[in-house]
């Protein structure tokens, strides 16, 4: 009895714990998600209270109106063909990469491995002012095209994951398929890529949370409001000269976190399948 009320505690213990946990990890969202439906005047007044007052459902219309002419529905549509493509590319690109890495040998392979793991080590802001010169140059700023062009080559981190995946793939599998006549495309788009469904949808969320929530390029490369991402676009509600409109700001920051929540709810179980797995399960 006193084993099994020992087990009981360290049940109820855990469970508490992860609870309290979670509430502190989470509270700065729902601190965020109780003040985008508080009157302006209690947003910092009764900060400490997660019930509002009242429900101030104008901060999302507000919100929602936008700056001048472009409503916060040009900003989401922005992010969206921003990611959509962006992701689209850098996940394509890299499982091509890592093929190649993985499955055929050609002269200078590791060196060219070994440079690539090499740039996961650079800071991104080392390369900002380089990258800013050579997109100038090819007269792209104020367009998307230093977001997007760039994801079409390649990304170390996913080449790297999409790899072990590849690597876990019996090389025999290889072998039927030109026995029966595939090439190296063949053995790609029926063999290869069946097998590393997890990796692919695991790069597909990271590809899609980074670029959703990317500040500081379209800050280096945008000028005009209309091209802003949702990102950039929140920080035009605060203006320094004037009255920051905390709720409306408040409320298109929830509405730009429904994207990315529905991202993780629809895809959980490929991601921790992709972060734990390393290749064929037998």
């Amino acid at each position: 009895m006193k084993r099994k009320t020992r087990q009981r505690m360290r049940t109820v213990c855990y469970h508490l714990f992860t609870i309290a946990l979670a509430v502190i990890v989470f509270y700065p969202v729902l601190w965020l998600i109780a003040s985008s439906f508080k009157p302006q005047s209690e947003i910092f007044a009764n900060a400490h209270s997660l019930i509002p007052s009242e429900l101030k459902w104008q901060n999302y219309v507000q919100g929602w109106k936008g700056f001048g002419r472009t409503s916060f529905g040009v900003f989401f549509r922005n992010s969206f063909l921003i990611t959509i493509i962006s992701t689209i590319g850098q996940v394509s690109s890299s499982a091509c990469v890592a093929y190649g890495f993985a499955r055929i040998n050609f002269f200078g392979k590791r060196l060219l491995f070994t440079c690539m793991i090499l740039t996961m080590l650079i800071p991104s802001q080392i390369l900002m002012i380089p990258q800013y010169l050579l997109f100038n140059y090819f007269d792209w700023i104020n367009t998307w095209r230093p977001l997007i062009v760039p994801s079409f080559f390649g990304v170390p981190f996913f080449i790297f994951l999409i790899m072990q995946f590849i690597r876990g793939i019996p090389y025999e599998l290889d072998e039927a398929a030109k026995i029966d006549g595939c090439g190296r495309f063949g053995i790609f788009f029926r063999i290869i890529l069946p097998n590393i469904v997890p990796a692919l949808v695991t790069a597909t969320i990271f590809s899609f949370y980074w670029k959703w929530e990317d500040f500081m390029g379209p800050l280096l490369y945008l000028q005009s409001v209309e091209l802003y991402p949702v990102s950039l676009a929140l920080r035009l509600f605060s203006d320094p000269a004037a009255v920051t409109d905390w709720g409306a700001m408040f409320a298109m920051s929830v509405a730009s976190l429904i994207p990315v929540f529905i991202i993780f709810v629809v895809f959980q179980k490929y991601l921790v399948e992709g972060i734990a797995a390393t290749g064929l399960k037998g």
